[in-house]
C-alpha cells in the first residue's frame, strides 16, 4: 500500500499491539499485577510501532532494485547502498533500545508501586536509583554496539583509550564525579531517605528524589529545589523527621501592674495545664525570667510529642489558646512596648515647686 499523503504516519495496528500487550501481561501477571496492562500498552505503543516500521522499511529497501543508470556501487563499498544500510542498522538499534528503556520504566513503575506499600522508605529511594542506572547502562551498551557493529570500530581499543584519557576526563568533570560519589555516600550512610523533612543551611523541605548528580527537595513553599549531592554530604544536614519531639519556646510579656500573687498563680496554672496535656512531654519549664524594658517576661518551653510540623502547629495552637484563658482567669494583661516622655517645661515647674517648698 502506497502512502500518497506526505504527512501520513505509519503506526503498528492498535488491535494487534493490544493483543501482544495482553499476552505479554498475562505471562507476567503474577509479578506485574499491581500495574494494569493499559499502562504497559501506553508506554510501549510508540517505540514498538517505530520498531515495526523500521523492520518493514528495511525489508522493503532490501529487495528494492535501483536503476542501472544510477551506476551505484555495491553494498560493501562506500556509497548510497552502504549509507542506507548503516542508517537502517542505527534505526534498528535505536528502536530496540527505546523499547528496552520503556520496559525498564514499566518495571520501575511496578516496583515503585510495591515500595509505596511497604513501611520502609529505603526501597522508595533505591528503585529510582537502580532504574536510572539500568537506563544509563542500556544507552552505553547501545552506543558500543553502534560503534562496533555499524561503524566497525575496535571497541576494546576505544575503552583502552578512555583509560589513558581518564585522568583528563576526571579533571574536567571533577564536580560531576564528586556529585556521583555523593550519591553513593547517601545510599551507604543513609542520612535521609525519600519523604524526610531535612534542612540544609537555609533550605528546608521534603526529599522527593535522589539521583546520580542531585537531590530534589520540595520546600514548604511547594517549590522544587535541586541540590547537588556534594552539598548534601558536605554541609551540616538536619533530618527533622528523625527527631522524637519538637521543641517549642514561648516568651510572654506581662504588664508591670501584675502583682506577685497573680504572676505566681498564672505560672502554677500553666504548669498544671502542660502536665495534664497528653501530647506534651513532662520535662517542660515555666519561669519568670526577666524584668524587661516594659514587661515582666515569662518563658515557657515544652516539647510536643510528635515529629510532624503540622501536628506540632496544632498542639502549639491549643497551648496558645489555653494560655490566653489562663491570663484572663488570673486578671493578667499582655504588655506592650511603652515609653514615658517627660517634657522640659514640666520638669522646670516641678523643680521650682521643690525649691519653694524648701524655703523657710
Amino acid at each position: 500500500m502506497v502512502c500518497r499523503n506526505i504527512n501520513c504516519r505509519i503506526n503498528f495496528p492498535q488491535p494487534y499491539f493490544k493483543t501482544f500487550s495482553y499476552l505479554f501481561f498475562n505471562l507476567l501477571s503474577k509479578h506485574f499485577k499491581t500495574v494494569g496492562v493499559d499502562k504497559f500498552s501506553d508506554l510501549l505503543a510508540r517505540p514498538f510501532s517505530f520498531f515495526i516500521l523500521v523492520v518493514i522499511v528495511f525489508l522493503a529497501f532490501d529487495r528494492l532494485e535501483f536503476p542501472h543508470e544510477w551506476k551505484l556501487v555495491p553494498g560493501h563499498q562506500f556509497g548510497v547502498r552502504l549509507v542506507l544500510f548503516r542508517l537502517f542498522q542505527i534505526a534498528v538499534i535505536f528502536s530496540i533500545t527505546w523499547v528496552l528503556l520503556r520496559v525498564t520504566d514499566y518495571i520501575g513503575l511496578v516496583l515503585t508501586t510495591r515500595a509505596e506499600k511497604t513501611e520502609s522508605r529505603m526501597d522508595d529511594q533505591l528503585v529510582p536509583f537502580i532504574k536510572s542506572a539500568i537506563k544509563i547502562l542500556l544507552c552505553v551498551v547501545a552506543l558500543m554496539i553502534v560503534l562496533g557493529k555499524v561503524f566497525e570500530l575496535n571497541v576494546a581499543s576505544i575503552i583502552a583509550g578512555l583509560g589513558i584519557g581518564g585522568l583528563a576526563i576526571a579533571l574536567a568533570s571533577k564536580d560531576t564525579l564528586e556529585n556521583l560519589l555523593g550519591s553513593f555516600l547517601i545510599f551507604l550512610d543513609r542520612p535521609f531517605t525519600i519523604g524526610d523533612l531535612v534542612q540544609v543551611g537555609s533550605l528546608r523541605g521534603h526529599v522527593e528524589e535522589i539521583g546520580f548528580r542531585s537531590t530534589k527537595i520540595r520546600t514548604l513553599d511547594k517549590t522544587l529545589v535541586t541540590v547537588p549531592n556534594k552539598r548534601m554530604t558536605d554541609a551540616e544536614l538536619e533530618n527533622q523527621t528523625e527527631r522524637t519531639f519538637v521543641r517549642n519556646k514561648i516568651i510572654l510579656g506581662l504588664t508591670y501592674s501584675t502583682t506577685k500573687e497573680q504572676l505566681q498563680n498564672f505560672i502554677g496554672d500553666v504548669k498544671d495545664y502542660l502536665s495534664n496535656h497528653k501530647q506534651v512531654e513532662k520535662d517542660f519549664t515555666v519561669h519568670f525570667i526577666n524584668f524587661g524594658a516594659s514587661s515582666l517576661d515569662v518563658e515557657i518551653v515544652f516539647f510536643a510529642n510528635t515529629s510532624s510540623v503540622g501536628d506540632n502547629a496544632i498542639i502549639r495552637d491549643e497551648v496558645n489558646f489555653s494560655i490566653m484563658d489562663l491570663m484572663r482567669k488570673n486578671n493578667c494583661s499582655f504588655a506592650y512596648p511603652t515609653q514615658t516622655v517627660y517634657l522640659e517645661s514640666d520638669l522646670l515647674k516641678e523643680h521650682k515647686k521643690q525649691e519653694q517648698s524648701q524655703k523657710p
